[in-house]
């Protein structure tokens, strides 16, 4: 039997559900064109990171080159097309008050990951600068996708 409550009535223990997602997401600007400048990414990462709070996420670290950009992102209840569809459509207006003709590519990768890789892959996204100086984002992206077991299509991959 339940305790009793404040008015006498039985205390009723609402159901929960708990839900925690993390995903890497990575994706570049429309063609790999360096339209990002360094300046500027605390500034749209910041704006990203206020998409993904409002719709009820969190975003744990960006990162990126001048022409493309990961973030680790946990996700309760949300569909991740929606959230990304989102993300890119805001950020791209946004970035366009400093760089006209800014677009996204039209594709993503989003990889989900345990909590015990969050330190490794937090790292990967902070040292992306560095990373880059040694490896292209094609080969960057492909390796990903062997990493997660994902197939993909690069006819439809690079737009």
């Amino acid at each position: 039997m339940l305790p009793e409550g404040e008015r006498g009535e039985p205390n009723v223990r609402m159901p929960q559900s708990l839900i925690k997602i993390l995903v890497h997401v990575v994706f570049s600007t429309k063609d790999r064109r360096d339209l990002i400048p360094f300046g500027l990414e605390p500034r749209l990462f910041g704006y990203i990171s206020g998409i993904i709070s409002n719709n009820k996420g969190r975003m744990i670290i960006a990162g990126g080159t001048a022409n493309h950009i990961h973030l680790l992102i946990s996700i309760g209840r949300i569909d991740i097309g929606e959230l990304i569809g989102d993300i890119k459509r805001d950020s791209s207006k946004w970035m366009k008050q400093y760089v006209l003709d800014f677009y996204w590519q039209r594709g993503y990768g989003a990889f989900s990951i345990g909590q015990s890789q969050v330190p490794s892959v937090v790292r990967y996204i902070a040292n992306q600068k560095e990373h880059h100086d040694e490896q292209s984002y094609r080969d960057e992206f492909r390796a990903l996708c062997r990493k997660y077991e994902v197939e993909i299509d690069e006819r439809y991959c690079w737009d």
